[in-house]
Parts: C-alpha cells; sequence; structure tokens
C-alpha cells in the first residue's frame, strides 16, 4: 500500500457485500435442447462430384 492510505475493515466489509450483490449466485443453468441447433440434411447431389475440366481450369489457374 502506499504511505498514508490506510483501509479499514468497513471498507472490505462494503466491498465484500459489492461483490457478492453482484456476483454472488450463478446463473440459471442452459439446457442440453437449447444448445444444439438442428438442420435438415441437404440431399445428395451426385453431378456436384463430376469431373469438369473448364472448372478445374476455373477455379486453380485463373
Amino acid at each position: 500500500m502506499s504511505q498514508g492510505t490506510v483501509r479499514t475493515h468497513e471498507d472490505a466489509d462494503g466491498a465484500a457485500a459489492a461483490r457478492h450483490a453482484r456476483f454472488g449466485r450463478l446463473p440459471e443453468p442452459v439446457r442440453v435442447e437449447d444448445m444444439v441447433e438442428e438442420r435438415p440434411a441437404v440431399p445428395d447431389d451426385p453431378a456436384r462430384r463430376d469431373y469438369d475440366p473448364d472448372e478445374w481450369l476455373v477455379r486453380y489457374c485463373l
């Protein structure tokens, strides 16, 4: 502590009361159902995997 500063027991109790008022209890728990996002799957498109030399050239060489 710096010189001339005296802390009293009441100051510590006041700070402890303020901390307890702000952080004294835990937040409500989150349900597992609220943590999961469900989206429908997209049907597989076989044309997506077809090889196209022009598309490859445009994608990687230009």
